[in-house]
């Protein structure tokens, strides 16, 4: 025992010498050499991603590149862009996330040569080589771009560079310019994604509003009364009309669906209140129900079954050989309604019961889908999507509700979509993503999803996830990619809350509630922003599955962790005492007694500093160096049931914060 006690001690004086002598001590008697630089794939990468990148070979597109090797890293990390590297270089805390950059290397345009496509892309006659960042010369304020805006173009000779500014604009600079203060890059990230969030409804308003003018056709035909049939009305109404469906049932034989091929509007007539008595469009349970193939269609108010039960095409689909494996995958199955190459179509106020898809877009830019409820099959395995959206930007789909089935919603290649204020139940992945960017998924309630509530996946960028609530799930939010704002989300009762996948996004204001997980840490570079999430009756409040320490704070204020200990600050409405969720001790103040009393100990905060701080004591840990002393977010606090029962303890309270169970 007190041997035990030496060692203690001996941790606490290490500390202290740690602390006096700064954070990272270089040996200055140390001679080895640099280490050499890697192919850039075996790089941790970040920065600006182009999903088709051509081969250099082939006069492709070559993006600058840094590649950094990291005392505190054990990775080495590579940037696509070198104004991302002097940018996350400039940011908080960047030095202790990932120690002092031992060598750094950059592409040299010098060893290719070099022009710019006519969106000023740098594009390469050949693979380029490294040369040390330190030595090289840069061009920057040039023509060049990336798909994320400016881009500074480096080269190993200092000649080289002055021809590439004297034929594309631009000064060149040495390595310490580059990296002064002062000097400003016009860096795309999640910033930008929150800022934008508000605009994107606007726009989606806007749409809508749109979209409904085409409610207001004048009548031509009425089913029954001008013509005897569905297919012989929609045969006669001329362009910028409206068909009227009356009530009763109507029979949709041919297996190729009725087809409407100019901009018309279909519209039931109810015979009563409420979408039971709407009329009936049902089809003979092979193919789509309608296929709208116009701009500008509408299918308003009506009721549609005998859907076919397809999910993939047949083998001698025509179509087949030009269409890549996930759209044949999920883009090509009957489906109550389909849209195919067809505009600012509409689909408003339909109640679809399904074995396949409800409402399928492809090929369906800025169509509106909207008061909406699909009921698919009990087993998700035997259904298939509420809606899938395929190459279909700028859709808004809202207001709906999805029930069983496979995906509430499946999105590919539709960037800046619009999925907002529906309700899905039951599904396997309530909203799926892939290859889709710039998308606002927002205040949509999301129920015993036997997978993900919502899952983005494929490497996208600029999404934003604000305002649902996810309860029941597997996995409530999972993210991928860049630059993505995930806000304002509750997750209760998942077997994990969100995982931060999405590198160089915001994670603030959620609230994780009686998860086993409340949130994984999943993305190998600690580039995000984690700040005014609570933190409550979960098992375990946060995870670290790889990587290296996360600080988990932005300019003095970082999170709400159910449980933690510590008084509050006077200046400041959170804790005097940091807070690490990994940490053995600080892991179980929230759910066993007297974790408190060791979290307070001098030695086990001795510890817990130099686990923090060296570097091989640095597991997969994160810390919050000024955790919240009440709750961010209380209403959505309220909203999952939970209650505080601390007020004493609250901000400007001196008694020392402890834990107790969630109600």
């Amino acid at each position: 025992m007190a041997a035990s006690r030496r060692r203690l001690v001996s941790i606490a004086i290490l500390v202290a010498v740690v602390f006096a002598a700064g954070l990272f001590v270089v040996d200055a008697g140390s001679a080895e050499p640099k280490p050499e630089p890697v192919p850039f794939h075996d790089t941790v990468t970040t920065g600006v991603v182009l999903e088709n990148d051509p081969t250099p070979d082939a006069g492709g597109i070559e993006v600058p590149k840094v590649q950094v090797f990291y005392s505190q890293y054990e990775y080495v990390v590579g940037y696509r862009g070198v104004e991302r590297f002097v940018d996350d270089r400039s940011g908080a805390r960047h030095e202790e996330r990932f120690g002092y950059p031992i060598a750094a290397y950059v592409t040299d345009y010098s060893t290719v040569d070099v022009d710019l496509s006519e969106e000023g892309y740098p594009v390469a006659a050949g693979s380029p080589s490294w040369t040390d960042a330190e030595s090289a010369a840069y061009v920057v304020g040039s023509d060049a771009r990336t798909p994320a805006g400016e881009t500074v173009v480096p080269f190993g000779e200092r000649d080289d560079a002055a021809a590439f500014a004297a034929a594309h604009g631009g000064t060149v600079v040495g390595w310490e310019s580059l990296l002064d203060p002062e000097r400003e890059f016009d860096v795309d990230d999640a910033g930008v994604v929150r800022d934008r969030v508000e605009r994107r409804h606007a726009r989606a308003d806007d749409r809508v509003e749109d979209t409904n003018r085409l409610r207001e056709r004048p009548v031509e035909v009425v089913v029954g009364e001008d013509a005897p049939t569905l297919e012989a009305a929609v045969e006669a109404a001329p362009p910028e009309s409206t068909v009227v469906v009356p009530g009763g049932v109507h029979e949709v034989p041919n297996g190729d669906g009725l087809e409407i091929d100019r901009p018309i509007t279909l519209a039931g007539r109810s015979d009563g209140d409420g979408t039971e008595s709407q009329p009936v469009l049902r089809g003979d349970g092979n193919g789509s129900v309608v296929v709208l193939e116009s701009d500008r269609a509408a299918v308003v108010d009506l009721r549609i079954d005998g859907v076919g039960d397809a999910t993939e095409p047949d083998a001698d689909d025509g179509e087949a050989g030009a269409s890549d494996a996930l759209e044949m995958a999920y883009g090509r199955s009957d489906a109550g309604i389909a849209v195919a190459d067809a505009d600012g179509v509409l689909v408003e106020n339909v109640t679809i019961e399904t074995p396949a898809t409800g409402v399928l877009l492809r090929d369906a830019p800025e169509s509106v889908v909207r008061n909406v409820s699909v009921h698919g099959s009990d087993r998700w395995d035997e259904g298939y999507m509420g809606v899938t959206a395929v190459r279909s930007p700028d859709a808004v789909v809202e207001d709906s509700r999805f029930v069983d089935g496979r995906d509430g919603i499946y999105l590919h290649r539709s960037d800046g979509i619009v999925y907002r204020n529906n309700h899905l139940v039951g599904n396997r992945i309530g909203v799926h993503l892939m290859y889709t960017s710039s998308a606002l998924i927002a205040d949509n309630r999301i129920e015993d999803a036997s997978s993900t509530g919502i899952d983005v996946m494929t490497d996208p960028a600029h999404n934003a996830v604000v305002g649902n609530e996810i309860r029941g799930a597997s996995q409530g939010i999972v993210t991928s990619g860049s630059r993505s704002y995930v806000a304002g989300n509750l997750v209760a009762g998942t077997d994990v809350g969100l995982t931060t996948g999405a590198g160089h996004s915001i994670y603030e204001g959620n609230a994780l509630v009686a998860n086993l997980e409340g949130i994984r840490a999943n993305h190998l570079l600690p580039t995000n922003e984690v700040t005014g999430n609570d933190f409550v009756g979960n098992y375990e409040h946060a995870t670290a599955r790889l990587g290296t320490l996360r600080v988990w704070s932005e300019e003095g204020m970082g999170n709400f962790w159910h449980g933690a200990v510590g008084a509050p600050a006077a200046d400041r409405p959170v804790l005097e005492r940091s807070h690490s969720p990994t940490h053995p001790a600080d892991r179980r103040l929230h759910r066993v007694d007297g974790a408190p009393t060791l979290a307070r100990a001098p030695a086990t905060d001795a510890l817990s500093t130099l686990e923090g701080s060296v570097s091989g004591m640095r597991a997969e840990q994160i810390v919050d160096p000024d955790p919240l002393c009440e709750p961010a977010n209380p209403d959505l606090l309220e909203r999952a049931d939970w209650e505080w029962d601390e007020p004493e303890r609250a901000c400007g309270s001196t008694a020392e914060h402890g834990g107790t169970g969630a109600n």
